[in-house]
């Protein structure tokens, strides 16, 4: 990790008196500021601070660190850029994680465009359906859809993923076209583990009214793209992000349900660990991603 950095947060610590308003104070996640004392500690080869629930303090490392920090500091405010760098042109590797369904259906896409138009970055795409620990795992980007962030966490809006209910015609064939969002509860409901505790939420396109709708079913599974395929072959109706289900409502192997019944939008977000000193690669992949997927009808909702 960045040893300069590092520095900073040390020093910040310690004027500001806690982790937490270090974190604050530099526009980082608690976890980041975390990393970069427990790497310092780690140069130093001892225990930096004291820390009780109610302040820190320093140790005789401690002390000895923190003016060395505060040198460092003072030399790098008074370095020049090197001549001949361009600082703002998007250079290096980007590790980027998301979920299986985004990265096959979308992101792909997205990242292979941003790689065009920046031909002097890579992206090494993580596909996990698990959330990844960012500074754990030393991600720079992680694409989450959801309405559940941590508070903690540092996130720019990317865009807004809508979702559509669906069901293959054999099923409906077999066990009747609900009508009603009530009727959801006495179907087969395909339902994804983590999502909303199996309550489905809608609101009238018409009257704007809400509603919330319990389901359940003989299949869940935490990632997306596997109920989307047991959808297609008829095992139930499933709630699905417009961006996957749309190829197989065009073809036929699925239908649109309740059109008139939106259900609930999530965010789009673009997770990462700190704005301070900002990679030029990763703001222009955020940028970017903001562009793309406003561009993108298929992931807005159903046309």
């Amino acid at each position: 990790m960045d040893r300069i950095t590092s520095a900073e947060v040390f020093v910040a610590i310690v004027e500001r008196g806690s982790l937490s308003a270090a974190a604050e104070g530099l526009d980082m996640s608690r976890a980041m500021v975390t990393r970069y004392l427990a790497e310092m500690e780690a140069w130093s080869g001892a225990r930096l601070l004291h820390r009780t629930t109610r302040r820190i303090g320093l140790t005789p490392a401690g002390e000895v660190t923190l003016s060395r920090c505060r040198q460092m500091l003072e030399i790098a405010s008074q370095m020049a850029v090197a001549d001949g760098l361009e600082a703002d042109t998007p250079r290096g590797l980007l590790r980027i994680a998301c979920a299986q369904s985004l990265a096959q259906q979308t992101l792909s896409v997205a990242v292979t465009a941003y790689l065009r138009r920046y031909p002097q970055t890579a992206v090494d795409l993580v596909v996990d359906n698990r959330t990844i620990n960012l500074v754990e795992e030393r991600i720079d980007l992680a694409v989450r859809i959801t309405n559940d962030l941590d508070p903690n966490l540092i996130a720019r809006p990317l865009g807004t993923c809508e979702s559509v209910v669906v069901a293959a015609p054999s099923y409906l064939a077999a066990h009747g076209t609900p009508r009603r969002v009530e009727d959801l509860s006495i179907h087969n409901c395909l339902t994804y583990s983590y999502f909303g505790k199996s309550l489905w939420k809608f609101t009238d396109a018409k009257t704007g009214a809400p509603s919330d709708v319990p389901v359940g079913g003989n299949l869940s599974a935490n990632e997306s793209m596997v109920l989307l395929t047991a959808a297609r072959e008829g095992a139930g109706i499933a709630l699905q992000p417009v961006f996957a289900a749309a190829p197989l409502i065009a073809s036929g192997q699925l239908v649109r349900l309740l059109p008139d019944h939106v259900p609930q939008a999530l965010g789009i977000h673009g997770v990462y660990s700190s704005r301070r000193q900002m990679p030029a690669a990763l703001r222009a992949m955020l940028d970017f991603l903001v562009d793309w997927f406003k561009a993108q009808p298929n992931v807005m909702g159903v046309k």
